[in-house]
């Protein structure tokens, strides 16, 4: 029994470090990275581990089902935007055309665990990195027995199960505009993801302020109706790859796409101090008292 406990001990204490394997495996910026071998190989064929070409096929998937809202080839944009580095830099209309030569996930080849890129073609999968890292981390805690958990990975919320004594865990939806909640999310065994330009973001010289949410298609700032997008769902990759996606959407298409798609439920928070969250967690969302005049919409199928 005595051993039994201590492996067990043991792989909850090796979590921290699967964590950062596993994110710094999604990153640009770790050398040694699968997508840096990728995003350095000028055109030739890579060959990556199975966990990297399970994400990066989850993440061509989504951005086929989503149109393109969903890129992860938009690294070069994001990184000429400074969003990585933090030297921060408007592009100007030329270098957007020049880089989005370069912007197209159907020209990416996976085979397997063999990757080829077009030539000056980079991948990011930040887009979808803490999601996937969410799903294992609570597969293997449910593995080891664990009935109650709540994991946040940067502002990604993974449950397990419910709290100790058989309640909800309640989440706080953060008010865009201000450091309070909204409102409160009743939620068990499952995955909750907030997008908006709020999180990260710089002023230009020209006092615009530039959110970190790019359009793949344009490579500009996402023109989006919305202040934020909460996705909740069992899949926590899910989440991450359609509350950024969704934003970009906006209000009416990203309606539009849930009433297509099954698997997850959403909040949206508009520009016009409005929320929209569909039908299926409508019981689950309660508005803070100062926020009670709040106008609530229920998007039904």
């Amino acid at each position: 029994m005595k051993e039994k406990r201590n492996k067990y001990v043991f792989r909850l204490l090796f979590l921290p470090l699967l964590v950062s394997m596993l994110l710094s495996g999604c990153g640009t910026q770790d050398e040694s990275s699968d997508i840096c071998k990728m995003n350095q190989s000028n055109g030739a064929p890579t060959e990556v581990s199975k966990e990297t070409a399970e994400i990066l096929q989850f993440a061509l998937d989504m951005a086929g089902k989503t149109d393109g809202a969903l890129d992860p080839t938009i690294s070069p944009v994001i990184t000429t935007w400074g969003f990585i580095s933090g030297e921060h830099h408007i592009p100007t209309e030329a270098e957007l055309k020049d880089l989005l030569e370069y912007v197209d996930y159907k020209k990416v080849s996976l085979k397997e665990s063999v990757v080829t890129l077009p030539d000056r073609m980079q991948l990011e999968l930040g887009a979808v990195g803490k999601g996937y890292t969410g799903d294992i981390i609570s597969e293997l805690l449910k593995e080891q027995g664990v009935t109650s958990a709540l994991l946040d990975l940067g502002g990604n919320i993974q449950a397990v199960g419910t709290k100790p004594d058989g309640s909800d865990w309640r989440i706080g939806l953060k008010n865009p505009e201000n450091e309070g909640n909204l409102g409160v999310l009743s939620i068990s065994d499952c995955a909750v993801v907030t997008s908006g330009n709020y999180e990260r973001y710089f002023t230009g010289e020209d006092g615009k302020v530039y959110g970190h949410i790019i359009n793949p298609k344009t490579g500009y700032l996402a023109e989006s109706d919305l202040l934020s997008v909460t996705v909740i769902s069992q899949e926590g990759k899910l989440c991450d790859a359609l509350s950024t996606s969704l934003f970009v959407m906006g209000r009416e298409k990203a309606a539009a796409y849930w009433r297509e798609n099954q698997g997850f439920e959403m909040i949206l928070v508009t520009e016009n101090g409005e929320i929209y969250l569909t039908e299926g967690i409508k019981e689950r969302f309660t508005l803070e008292s100062d926020y009670s005049d709040w106008k609530v919409n229920v998007i039904g199928r």
